[in-house]
């Protein structure tokens, strides 16, 4: 804006001259709607993309890669975090310099903080989620109540896109294996579901199957101590009645990545699941021989939870442990890993977002690699012999 003023100057008057025009240029204060008109640079984290993206649950398993997909691209991050610092430092490294910026303190019950989070942003990321009920906070507090507060707040600030991490067999009556009324995860995760469309119809939804990958809470679960009973893993009937699809990590994140810069994804619901399918006890089966644990040298064995008090015992155990349980020993979480994946052939996977999926069989030998058994011996080359893992076909 330009303005123009008559002054008075001075030593202009004592030298018998006449007054002055000067010309004074001022901002009028108006707010840069569009980050995308600012974007800079050829691509890469040196670069800015015209996405400005706030990530909630940034330091979980799934934020972490995120961050590095998005930061790779040239996205610039506002994290809000309440853990400690040291925790989510390494996300720094994201990207290149001020383009990682951090909100210490935040507090999902406090709209002030998520608007403060979010109201420079084009993109909100939604990823905050818990595996267990914690006396601060219930399932119902982070999947519904927390999901409806980012959600509404976003959509009065007027940002245009929202994306929402759910979970895979979602669903108001979920499937039952051993508890009466089933997961309370997935009875919450689809309410939230519902509480998010109806505060922001243009979200965009994926629904994960267990993701497995570095610090995961599906290999590093079934591999742990807590969860077996010595050398013996038990599943649900065995395992051989519970057909599993797991992704991997790498692909749910790079799809969340493409549909915050893919305007055509909002308001669709992704199911993120693997390119195969599997029986829980063939995938457990040939897990354990990768990691070296065979049923002849290791002793592996595999029994029926049904039948194995000593795995409900530790679920009474850990499930009076606020804070960390033990391996993720859950109640709920056994009950999720013992139903099986269903897949809605009307809703869009991660392939419609250009993911070429990877498969299971090539990824966790590397994944899995820490915890076999002898690890001190160096084998030769095909002294350990490869063995397939069967899939399902069209089930």
């Amino acid at each position: 804006m330009t303005a123009l003023a008559l002054n008075s100057v001075p030593q202009l008057l004592r030298a018998q001259a006449g007054p002055a025009i000067s010309v004074a240029f001022y901002s009028d204060g108006k707010k840069i709607v569009l980050p995308s008109a600012l974007k800079k640079g050829t691509g890469g984290r040196s670069s800015f993309n015209g996405i400005v993206a706030t990530v909630f649950g940034a330091n979980g398993f799934l934020g972490r890669v995120l961050c590095n997909r998005l930061g790779k691209v040239g996205t610039q991050l506002i994290i809000p975090f309440r853990c400690d610092a040291y925790n989510v430092r390494n996300l720094k490294l994201a990207g290149d310099l001020g383009q990682v910026l951090f909100q210490e303190e935040f507090d999902v019950r406090d709209e002030i903080a998520i608007y403060n989070a979010l109201k420079y942003s084009n993109v909100v990321i939604n990823l905050i989620g818990c595996d267990w009920e914690t006396r601060n906070f219930k399932y119902r507090d982070v999947h519904v109540d927390a999901a409806r507060r980012i959600a509404r707040i976003a959509k009065e600030t007027g940002v245009p896109r929202l994306i929402h991490v759910s979970s895979l067999n979602v669903a108001e009556k979920p499937q039952r294996a051993f508890l009466k009324n089933g997961s309370e995860f997935l009875k919450t995760k689809w309410e939230g579901e519902h509480a998010v469309l109806e505060e922001f119809p243009e979200a965009t939804i994926f629904r994960p199957a267990n993701i497995y990958g570095q610090d995961d809470s599906f290999l590093s679960h079934f591999q742990c101590l807590p969860r077996r009973t010595g050398k013996v893993l038990s599943l649900w009937k065995k395992g051989e009645e519970t057909i599993k699809q797991p992704v991997y990590v790498g692909d749910v994140a790079q799809a969340i990545a493409n549909a915050a810069q893919d305007p055509s994804s909002a308001g669709k619901i992704y199911q993120a699941v693997g390119p195969k399918r599997y029986y829980m006890s063939d995938l457990m089966d040939w897990t354990y021989w990768v990691m070296r644990r065979d049923p002849d040298i290791w002793g592996y064995r595999r029994w029926d939870l049904r039948f194995d008090p000593t795995v409900w015992a530790r679920l009474w155990f850990f499930g009076r442990l606020y804070g960390n349980p033990v391996g993720h020993m859950i109640t709920d979480k056994i009950e999720r890993d013992s139903i099986s994946d269903v897949i809605d052939k009307s809703l869009p996977t991660l392939e419609d977002l250009d993911i070429k999926l990877t498969d299971y069989e090539l990824q966790v030998p590397w994944e899995v690699r820490p915890f076999r058994a002898f690890l001190y011996y160096d084998e030769t080359p095909g002294e350990w012999p490869e063995r397939s893992l069967p899939t399902v076909e069209n089930a």
